[in-house]
């Protein structure tokens, strides 16, 4: 028995297990401009080793057994008619829509085009870029900076690898001083050189950057992993500018519900719920919103449940991988300490296959 018709808009972490959480229970259609799963948390690697070229891609054919996947990309939320329109002209009616559009990344963290085929290419063309480049430049020193400088080294033992950060402190984000002293003598172990304080910009002349004290890098080969965007523009096109905050992130209550619309919810990246933008954050508003829509579709009924409050992720492990074989986890601990773990712990949760059996088995896959 299905209690009604959620729209889900966007494939990514959030909206694959929100629409999975759905799928017994209503009638989920998942609308992805993509034609599979993108498994961002890979494309580091994918972008630097070609034989990590097909890794982040998962069909979603799997995904859901009720439910439908449409390829397409949403325009519009018609909230008089209850209907998400497709770019195609197809109207997609609701009882609950779900905005998890998450958020652009950087290259080469980022789905280019709308085929498999497409973002192949463009994996192939910075692998062909990173082994022809003589000096490469990463700017930004939070864990994809990090993550993705260590890949570069790894894979390029005999280029010039440099880490340029705005920050007194790599890691800053984490908030752990030890974690960022740890990740600055790993990369200058391996002869990566590591600039803080340095807030880069394009200099003058091509292939160049300037630092903010006046300094030169030169460079012919540039990576800017410097922060996300949340993908909300086709919000505001489509007159939907009050749903959104400053920064550009869906403005949602406790319940993830879109302020003053209760049949609509937003979950993960694209959202005002969290500062902290990860995945575990997306997953765990996914399970809420599963619920709250559950609760929401069953009101009137004598299953009615209650909805819960999402409470902020503020303190979670994070892993940040130095390659295939080592890396460091920041570990929260009572008290508002936290820990930094060492090479073991960070290969076996993440760094050896940066989570790919895992995703493979939440789009119905085994994992291998």
């Amino acid at each position: 028995m299905h209690d009604g018709d959620v729209v889900v808009i966007g494939g990514g972490y959030g909206g694959v297990r929100l629409a999975r959480r759905l799928d017994a229970t209503a009638r989920v259609t998942l609308v992805d401009r993509k034609d599979v799963f993108f498994h961002r948390i890979a494309s580091l690697r994918a972008g630097v080793r070609p034989e990590w070229s097909a890794t982040p891609f998962i069909p979603y054919d799997r995904l859901l057994r009720s439910g439908r996947v449409v390829v397409g990309k949403a325009v519009r939320i018609d909230t008089g008619q209850r209907q998400v329109v497709l770019a195609s002209g197809e109207r997609l009616p609701y009882d609950v829509v779900v905005i998890a559009t998450g958020a652009d990344y950087p290259e080469p963290a980022r789905f280019t085009g709308t085929t498999t085929e497409e973002a192949r290419k463009a994996f192939a063309f910075h692998q062909r870029k990173i082994a022809a480049a003589e000096h490469v430049l990463v700017v930004g020193g939070g864990p994809s900076g990090v993550e993705l400088s260590a890949e570069i080294r790894l894979a390029r033992p005999d280029a010039r690898v440099t880490l340029a950060h705005a920050g007194p402190a790599l890691l800053d984000s984490t908030g752990s001083e030890r974690a960022g002293r740890r990740a600055r003598t790993w990369l200058e172990s391996h002869d990566v050189d590591v600039r803080l304080d340095s807030f880069m910009s394009p200099g003058n002349d091509f292939g160049t950057y300037r630092d903010a004290h006046g300094g030169l890098v030169d460079a012919d080969l540039s990576f800017w992993a410097t922060g996300t965007t949340p993908n909300t523009l086709w919000l505001r096109l489509a007159g939907h500018g009050d749903w959104l905050n400053p920064a550009g992130q869906v403005k949602v209550d406790r319940t993830l519900r879109v302020d003053g619309r209760p049949d609509v919810y937003a979950v993960g990246d694209v959202n005002d719920a969290t500062e902290l933008k990860i995945t575990p954050a997306a997953l765990a508003q996914a399970d809420l919103a599963a619920h709250n829509i559950r609760a929401h579709l069953r009101s009137a009924g004598r299953h009615r449940k209650e909805p819960r409050l999402y409470r902020p992720v503020e303190r979670t492990p994070i892993i940040v991988p130095f390659g295939p074989a080592d890396g460091l986890t920041v570990l929260p601990v009572p008290g508002g300490d936290t820990a930094v773990l060492g090479g073991r712990t960070s290969v076996l949760a993440k760094a050896k296959t940066l989570m790919t059996p895992y995703m493979r088995r939440q789009l119905g896959y085994t994992a291998a």
